[in-house]
């Protein structure tokens, strides 16, 4: 089981760490959200539900059947899970939907025995939710930190997969990263920015 230390607190990581689901919504939820916050939605997630998170795993079958409504009052909080609740709720439920139908509701299914990198990454990138980019991060956090290392898994996630660098969650393994990575994200934006003013 992969030690992970995205989000800084011991219970949403150790959930994370052995729960693949969890780790597959918490980068569904990595979007217009601190990191460390949306990788710890799956263990608020989890305790809405009635679950233990120290002890229990996530079901997608669960989350797929549920009510919406209920659904919907599991997002909403408070804390909210996410900054939108009602559409990270209905994405979650779709995502859930797709595996059940699909890898048997496991979400370990999409990775496990992948032939290649260039597989994994179209498989990720059909799920509701991710678009190229976020296919393409969760690729790098699977092969850094998860030990999913089909042939070919590092240049399927592009930059993201280099070894050493600072651009996403895939590199976040303390406090010393996040903030690392944080500031690298800061640079990226600033410099997209400048380069818009310009056109």
């Amino acid at each position: 089981m992969p030690t992970l230390r995205i989000t800084q607190d011991d219970a949403a990581d150790d959930l994370l760490g052995r729960d693949p689901l969890a780790l597959v919504l918490g980068m569904l939820f990595d979007q217009q959200f601190p990191m460390e916050r949306a990788f710890a939605g799956p263990r608020l997630l989890a305790e809405r539900m009635g679950l233990d998170p120290a002890s229990d795993s996530l079901s997608a079958a669960d989350i797929a059947d549920a009510d919406p409504d209920a659904v919907a009052a599991w997002f909403a909080g408070p804390p909210a899970v996410h900054r939108y609740p009602g559409s990270m709720a209905a994405r979650t439920r779709a995502l859930c939907r797709l595996l059940v139908d699909r890898y048997d509701g496991r979400a370990e299914n999409l990775w496990d025995g992948v032939p290649d990198g260039a597989t994994l990454l179209r498989r990720i990138g059909e799920l509701p939710g991710f678009g190229a980019q976020k296919a393409k991060i969760l690729v790098a956090l699977l092969g850094k930190q998860y030990g999913v290392t089909p042939p070919g898994w590092r240049e399927a996630a592009g930059s993201y997969g280099e070894e050493g660098s600072r651009r996403s969650v895939a590199d976040i393994t303390g406090p010393e990263s996040l903030a690392e990575v944080r500031a690298a994200k800061q640079e990226a934006k600033k410099a997209a920015r400048a380069a818009a003013a310009t056109r």
